[in-house]
């Protein structure tokens, strides 16, 4: 038994480690990431990714790296734009960019296994997508995409909107344009915190209560490119079946990289957090289970081939990592607790995230949150004008960040509502809707297409 606390303790100890390291590079990923959200105009995306040809899906990168990393808004978003006119191949592109292309993905990944897998993580993006562009109109026809745009229009009636204006209705110079930063940066960490403790609490348990001679025996060495292959298909495979996405996947990353993954191996996990079994089913859910079979196919076909061809380019410039060494930080998530650089970024950015959450919890008194309403269930800001999913529960009006999380509420609204209330008609700062007798939640409906890039 003592045995066992043991493994817990350090296990934990592990990944609390791997936390603090990326604590404060979490916090400047989140913050840019949400004053992007704010001040960044994206309702021309649609109109932008009308075709497949290069300079499309280069635009449908560009806006997928500045958009949300979670791995639920992006498909979300990439379904939005897709209904709405884009070409399928530029939307799944920019779902794609919008989790493989964000610049806190790859500072994590900097501080946790080192610069090789940052610089690896955009080049082998860009490659990804690359392939992507190619494979994907090849697999999935013209024909097969107009059903899946008519399925999809069948369920989500009403046509396309909004202005060509940035999210947030205040300037940049603002206190108000802040706060609406400020609101889409805390509800980014609420909407991903599971994902968040799941991946660093996994990660320390893979490190300390798995043996090495595990990892050893999945990943095959000593026969070269064999080896190489059979570890770039092996990595999305373990993703599918880890249920963490988005940047939640960087800690487990780490700990398949210490337990001999190869470098490629390691690279195609990362990427494959668009393919966790939840997200399979909302494609299904999306388009159908024909065309997500090939989705998944043509996903995990690429995300191995940019892994391998990714690996092979660093080799031959001669920057690839050894596969098994410790980092330059020593064991993953060890040695961390110590006065050093890490321990004053991390001093600064807990005192930079308290600003924003002050700004957050002052929205309403700063003139900010006017027109948002934020998603019961992950706690997602959404632009009520462009939400992809809305639902009625007692009197009011509930918007979602995805299709997703309106099914989730539709099943379990008293669960959600409990919480306070925090989808209501008309956003922050507004009053609800008069109170009604109690009722069951009618079906999540889909709404205007989410031009936010919100996701749960």
């Amino acid at each position: 038994m003592i045995g066992v606390l043991d493994t817990i303790g350090r296990s934990l100890a592990d990944g609390a480690g791997m936390f603090w390291d990326t604590l404060w590079a979490l916090v400047l990923g989140f913050g840019l990431s949400g004053a992007v959200q704010a001040f960044v105009s994206r309702s021309g995306m649609r109109r932008a990714l009308g075709d497949h040809r290069p300079a499309t899906i280069a635009t449908a990168g560009f806006f997928g790296a500045i958009s949300s990393s979670c791995s639920y808004a992006a498909s979300a978003l990439a379904k939005s734009l897709f209904v709405r006119g884009a070409d399928f191949t530029a939307a799944q592109a920019f779902m794609f960019a919008s989790t493989n292309l964000v610049v806190e993905l790859g500072i994590v990944l900097w501080l946790l296994i080192g610069w090789q897998f940052a610089a690896a993580e955009f080049a082998g993006g860009t490659i990804m997508i690359a392939l992507l562009a190619i494979v994907l109109p090849r697999v999935v026809g013209p024909d097969a995409q107009e059903r899946a745009r008519l399925r999809l229009l069948a369920a989500e009636p009403g046509g396309p909107g909004g202005d060509d204006v940035p999210a947030s209705r205040s300037g940049v110079r603002t206190l108000a344009g802040w706060a609406d930063a400020a609101s889409y940066t805390i509800s980014d960490l609420t909407m991903l915190r599971k994902e968040l403790v799941a991946g660093f609490v996994v990660a320390g348990f893979a490190e300390v209560a798995v043996p090495v001679s595990f990892w050893q025996s999945l990943f095959l060495t000593g026969h070269g490119f064999w080896s190489d292959l059979e570890n770039v298909a092996l990595g999305p495979f373990l993703a599918i079946i880890s249920f963490v996405c988005s940047i939640g996947n960087v800690p487990l990353a780490a700990a398949l990289w210490a337990g001999g993954i190869s470098f490629g191996g390691t690279i195609a996990f990362v990427f494959a957090d668009l393919i966790t079994l939840p997200l399979l089913l909302i494609y299904r859910k999306f388009y159908g289970t024909a065309l997500t079979v090939r989705l998944l196919a043509v996903f995990w076909a690429t995300m191995s081939a940019a892994g391998l061809i990714t690996e092979y380019l660093f080799r031959a410039a001669g920057i690839a990592p050894v596969p098994g060494r410790a980092t330059a930080r020593g064991m993953i998530g060890r040695d961390e607790w110590a006065w050093n650089y890490t321990t004053v970024l991390d001093i600064v950015a807990i005192a930079a995230l308290a600003v924003l959450y002050w700004l957050y919890r002052n929205r309403e008194r700063l003139g900010a949150g006017g027109g948002y309403a934020k998603d019961p269930v992950c706690g997602m800001q959404v632009q009520i004008d462009h939400a992809p999913a809305k639902a009625r529960y007692e009197g009011r009006t509930y918007y979602f960040c995805s299709d997703h999380c309106g099914h989730r509420f539709s099943g379990e609204p008293a669960r959600f509502t409990a919480r306070g209330g925090p989808g209501r008609r008309g956003g922050p700062g507004e009053p609800p809707g008069p109170a009604q007798p109690a009722q069951d939640a009618q079906p999540a409906e889909a709404a205007e297409p989410a031009e936010t890039g919100a996701g749960g």
